[in-house]
């Protein structure tokens, strides 16, 4: 199990981000949460077994709607939590 943090910068509040992530963690064994911030960025925590974490990170950056709002996006690893289930939207 791995778990990561993504920061996604670009038009990325107000456009239905936030819902379009959630929505797209249904199609894949994944856990997090994902979050405003106040300098406009999105952040995204991530956690599940590497390749579902790799792949909808790629869903999300190359193939989905939202990779046209991003215009950039920073990946940290991240110590695992075991207490994380769901994915959920924080703010």
């Amino acid at each position: 199990m791995i778990a990561r943090q993504t920061i996604f910068e670009g038009r990325v509040q107000g456009v239905g981000f936030r819902y379009s992530c959630k929505d797209l963690a249904k199609g894949f064994d994944v856990s997090g949460s994902v979050e405003n911030c106040p300098d406009g960025s999105v952040r995204l925590i991530l956690q599940g077994e590497e390749d579902e974490v790799n792949e909808f990170l790629a869903e999300i950056i190359e193939e989905s709607s939202l990779a046209t709002l991003i215009k950039s996006h920073l990946t940290i690893p991240l110590d695992p939590n075991p207490n994380l289930r769901g994915f959920s939207i924080l703010r």
